[in-house]
């Protein structure tokens, strides 16, 4: 039975993790169309409107679908009734936004400088994108891939599609830009909703929700927090340097942010499995496995750092390689979110989410002071060291707490230390590599092919498990 289990979680992960990333990556690859597509004004409200998206996303929604990777376990035999409740409450509260947010429009909207339809266009979106997040989350948890990958490719083609055409096809860009993004979800969040409800039975159980509030009230200024972090430069480069060292800063980070991507690709198929391994105790089995995780984003990190000029040149055009230094250090920040998002899923596990919030809080006012201190001086590349510095002290804020959690053997801690430290090392050789291409392209693919070769070395402890999969089904 537990071979079976392996190989359904190897096979449903690899998946999740491919169409994850290639999903994800189309809003990266489309952003070329759509600023040729958009005036540069256009283009900033676009990105002010996505800005405000996920910091309501997070507010509104509660992130209700983070309380699974323990109540998976906790209501075993009544998850989907479980599910069913707290997409209830997450209506619930989206609801109710409507109705405040349009109440208080003519005190906000000096803020938000978003119009009254593009918002309530964002809250009917937010009533219906978290019946595609939970089911999608639930046939994670449950290792079926198929209807998570094909929702996956279908949200993601049919946004970038739609967008597209209502871009050519309206008289108002802006507004195609924003209808065409929030389009498919929602009709596909229609259709997910009366599923939930079948396979919830209709019963809600306002039970639960004490339950997933406790684990996601102080959830939320960590993801706020975070969401701080990650946007706070952009608005502080620009009242600093201006507008157009916002553009090339914005422009490396976007390609920098495709491990960023993979991050959640891998995670979201990893945290199941983790889940699991955790409320069966086998910490050995997560110690063992995390070894080669780890090793494996962390190189896969480094060719990302390697090849910068290259993907920002194929994404950004020649005008933007100035902006090439900016790479490696958000690489190597991802490295440290990679590694310090392990240390999260297991505070989620234990529903013990106070110290995240303390955690990402304070990284976020860290990550204030530094760049005021040394944007001034240093120019917008200093952002990209700042970040990477916020994110080096929650990588060491979170393993403190998960061992005072008395939960410290869950991860090799020698080895996430070796590799932060490593990180560091190769993100400065690796920038003083731009100045010479050639000695760039001869070490990166001398680097290509040894990953490769480790890869294929190892090929078969995955067969193993893929054939022991095969005959177990």
């Amino acid at each position: 039975m537990d071979n079976k289990i392996e190989g359904k979680a190897l096979k449903a992960g690899t998946w999740y993790t491919i169409s994850n990333f290639l999903m994800r990556s189309i809003g990266i690859l489309t952003t070329p169309i759509f600023g040729r597509l958009l005036t540069e004004g256009e283009f900033g409200a676009y990105s002010n409107f996505t800005t405000w998206l996920s910091i309501l996303t997070i507010c509104i929604t509660l992130n209700l679908d983070s309380t699974f990777i323990s109540a998976r376990y906790d209501f075993e035999d009544s998850f989907d009734e479980y599910i069913l409740s707290v997409l209830g409450l997450s209506t619930i509260s989206s609801i109710v936004s409507i109705f405040l947010l349009n109440l208080v429009f003519p005190l906000i909207q000096p803020i938000l400088l978003i119009d009254r339809f593009y918002l309530n266009c964002l809250l009917v979106y937010l009533v219906f994108l978290p019946a595609v997040n939970m089911f999608q989350a639930r046939e994670r948890y449950y290792y079926k891939y198929k209807m998570s990958v094909f929702l996956s490719f279908l949200v993601s083609i049919g946004t970038a599609l739609l967008s597209v055409v209502l871009v050519l096809g309206m008289g108002n860009r802006l507004t195609g830009r924003i209808i065409g993004s929030l389009i498919p979800t929602i009709l596909i969040g229609i259709v997910l909703y009366v599923v939930i409800m079948n396979l919830g039975k209709r019963h809600f159980v306002t039970s639960y929700w004490k339950y997933a509030i406790k684990i996601c009230l102080p959830f939320i200024p960590h993801l706020l927090s975070m969401s701080l972090l990650n946007s706070m430069d952009k608005t502080m480069i620009t009242n600093i340097c201006g507008e157009e060292a916002n553009g090339l800063y914005s422009m490396a980070y976007t390609c920098g942010s495709l491990v960023s991507i993979l991050i959640v690709s891998m995670n979201s198929a990893f945290s199941p499995w983790l889940g699991q391994k955790l409320n069966e105790k086998k910490y050995k089995d997560i110690n063992s496995f995390s070894k080669t995780y780890i090793l494996l984003f962390s190189a896969m990190a480094v060719m990302m750092m390697l090849f910068a000029p290259d993907i920002l040149y194929l994404i950004g055009g020649h005008k933007y390689l100035s902006a090439l230094y900016v790479m490696p250090p958000v690489a190597c920040g991802c490295i440290f979110q990679f590694l310090y998002t392990l240390y999260v899923n297991v505070e989620q596990f234990t529903k013990k989410t106070v110290g995240m919030a303390i955690a990402s809080v304070s990284a976020a006012l860290l990550n204030f002071i530094l760049n005021s201190v040394f944007i001034p001086k240093f120019g917008y590349i200093a952002a990209a060291y700042t970040t990477l510095a916020g994110f080096a002290w929650l990588l060491a804020a979170h393993i403190i707490i998960v061992r005072i959690y008395k939960m410290q053997k869950v991860y090799p801690n020698k080895l996430v230390g070796l590799v932060a430290t490593i990180s560091v090392v190769l993100t400065v050789s690796i920038n003083q590599m731009y100045d010479t291409p050639i000695f760039r392209y001869i070490f990166g693919g001398i680097y290509t092919v040894c990953l490769m070769c480790v890869i294929i070395k190892n090929k078969d402890k995955l067969l193993v498990v893929l054939k022991r999969k095969k005959k177990n089904v």
